[in-house]
Parts: structure tokens; sequence; C-alpha cells
């Protein structure tokens, strides 16, 4: 696996260019550039590759959605070297009108963990009120929470850190949680 994914914590940008999509950065803990990603507006389906770097020549981690958008999409995480299935996440749908929740899934589907949001009444605020108020999501396994994604307010740039410095045993493969850090930028930034 690239040492890229080998951090414990990790600083995602979405920087928004309003008609021709979105770039992602995504940092290390020194503050460098570990992964880059463009995504083109308005795709019925989503699939966000990440590269090393801003030339896009090396592909890292590929996120496919299964559907066309479906309010409980599946996203399927893959290896781009292998071929191989890294696992998935599933936006819980209706339950995500209220308080946003994702299941992490394994290989073969199995559910393994939820991220969701930490506080039912801020996220309540978020929906009806404003969407000033960052989101905080963590992640647990087997009802540990072994990650944590912190939204930093900021108008033009939507930033989450990662955490995954609760996981000492790694039950969280780093590619999975770097996916869902994504996936929180890209799909749940849109209901803001």
């Amino acid at each position: 696996m690239n040492n890229a994914f080998k951090h414990e914590s990790y600083l995602v940008r979405k920087k928004i260019l309003t008609l021709a999509g979105a770039k992602f950065h995504i940092y290390d803990p020194q503050g460098e550039l570990v992964f880059f990603s463009k995504l083109k507006a308005f795709k019925l389906k989503e699939n966000i590759r990440l590269f090393t770097d801003e030339t896009m020549q090396n592909e890292l981690l590929n996120i496919q959605a299964r559907n066309i958008i479906d309010i409980a999409a599946t996203y399927d995480v893959i290896d781009p070297e292998s071929g191989d299935k890294v696992g998935a996440l599933r936006r819980k749908g209706l339950k995500s009108i209220l308080k946003d929740e994702w299941v992490i899934l394994d290989v073969n589907d199995n559910e393994i963990g939820l991220i969701k949001e930490d506080n039912v009444f801020l996220a309540l605020l978020r929906r009806f009120l404003t969407n000033l108020i960052p989101q905080t999501y963590l992640g647990e396994i087997s009802g540990r929470q072994i990650c944590k994604f912190k939204q930093n307010f900021n108008p033009f740039v939507t930033k989450i850190t990662l955490d995954f410095s609760e996981d000492k045993q790694h039950q969280l493969d780093r590619r999975l949680g770097i996916a869902a850090a994504v996936l929180l930028c890209a799909i749940e930034g849109k209901q803001s």
C-alpha cells in the first residue's frame, strides 16, 4: 500500500469552482499534498478518483457510485492498481435527512461500522436554520470510536480534518476513511 495511506491525520480541502466542479486537496500532518481530485459538475453518477498530485498521472484510489442519483447511495472504494474492492460506504437515505449517517461495509458488503453526525440537535439546526455550524462525524467499529471527521467553518473552502488517532489497531482501512472524508465533503456538502 502507498505511504500516503499511513498517516494518523489528514486535512481535506474542497475548493468550489462554480460551474467547472470542485477540486480536492488532501494533506498529510506536515502539510504536504498526498492526494488530489478534480470533480466535474453535474455528474449523474459519481466516480471520484484520487491521484498523488495535480498532474493526475498516478491514481491511488477510486470511489464509484453504484447507481445514478440515489438517496441511499452506495460507493465502492477500489484500489486502482490491483482492481480490488477495499470496501464500500453506504449513505443511510431517509435517516440522513435529520442526521447524516453512513454505513461502512467490508469487501463482501457486510456492515462493519458507522459514520454519523455527532449531535442530533446541531444536525437539526444545520438543516433548518443555518449551515454555518460546522459538522463533526464520528466513525465507529463495534461501537468503539476509531476516527473523527471535523469540519472547519469557511464559507468558500470546505475543510475537514480526519483524525485516526483513536484507531491504534488500524481496524479501519485508511483508504475507506479517506474515501469517507471525500464523500462527506462532496456529497454532504451539496445539501448545505
